[in-house]
């Protein structure tokens, strides 16, 4: 088997040495789709780190009139870090309030001068895991909170989230939209390429299957190809991407990214790499047998 397996692997070698001029021209076919769907989900990539780091900033404050002694307040904030939903909680005096209303005010904070503290309620700020950062989680959890009955008015930025909710579901649809159309523009591309490099060896098949060869053993030297030609423009992809990140879309992209509240731009996980390199590979597959259907009957 593995001997089998090996003769059809030297046999693929073999073919591509043979065509040198059509081999690269698949490469590059392949290189440049790759490269295409890779600049995307670097863009798609950041695009969502950055709506989670948005997401961060979700949190409940709850505002207290009259706060109790400190440790009351301590056992209350013990309290409601224990409910479902809730990652944290933060006691902001009204000392700290007014402290960071001053910071706020940046060089006009000494209008404050002479203003007591105290005008400004204390609070608590709420933290929520990740999974409730959305508004049915919001919801859930201030329900809980208003529940108790020991808390003042509760804020939540009801309206900001729902728009941000909004804005995530139009961001992955056009995703989807997009990663489809790229997928099967791809796949298109890539068979109508290796269709062609099968058209100028339409000869040899011929000859093989007139000898008797079966179609598997004329299909699968192809296949492997397909295989290797897949990987090898996976790779040229990656690293071509790689450079181009180091060269132009830190800079580029970064500035943009700043500008809405992001750091800098981040290059493909390990996981998508390997996602990446696993699409090429079936792309070269898939591409050569949907062009040996033309040529080769099982």
């Amino acid at each position: 088997m593995f001997e089998r397996l090996l003769f059809f692997f030297r046999r693929a070698l073999r073919n591509m040495r043979q065509s040198p001029f059509l081999c690269a021209a698949a490469v590059a076919t392949l290189t440049l789709s790759l490269s295409i769907v890779a600049f995307f989900a670097i863009i798609v990539f950041n695009v969502e780190t950055l709506t989670a780091r948005w997401s961060e900033e979700v949190q409940v404050v709850a505002y207290l009139d009259a706060p109790p002694p400190p440790q009351v307040l301590a056992e209350r904030a013990e309290q409601i870090r224990q409910l479902p939903g809730v990652a944290g909680v933060e006691v902001v005096s009204r000392e700290q309030a007014f402290e960071r209303f001053r910071s706020r005010l940046g060089q006009h904070g000494d209008l404050l001068d002479g203003v007591d503290p105290q005008i400004l309620p204390a609070s608590l700020e709420i933290a929520l895991e990740a999974d409730y950062r959305n508004p049915q989680g919001v919801e859930s959890v201030v329900a809980a909170l208003q529940a108790r009955g020991d808390l003042g008015e509760l804020r939540y930025a009801q309206d900001w989230l729902q728009r941000f909710e909004a804005f995530l579901g139009l961001l992955r649809l056009i995703g989807l939209v997009v990663g489809v159309f790229l997928f099967f523009a791809t796949l298109f591309i890539v068979s109508n390429t290796i269709r062609l490099t099968l058209f100028a060896r339409r000869e040899e098949l011929e000859v093989m299957a007139l000898v008797g060869a079966t179609p598997m053993f004329i299909k699968l030297p192809f296949i492997i190809e397909g295989a290797l030609q897949g990987l090898a423009g996976g790779l040229l992809a990656l690293a071509g991407v790689y450079l181009a990140h180091l060269l132009f879309l830190r800079e580029g992209l970064g500035t943009l990214l700043f500008a809405v509240g992001g750091a800098e731009v981040l290059f493909l996980p390990p996981a998508h790499l390997a996602t990446l390199l696993a699409l090429g590979l079936f792309l070269g597959v898939f591409g050569s047998l949907g062009a040996l259907r033309k040529f080769v009957r099982i």
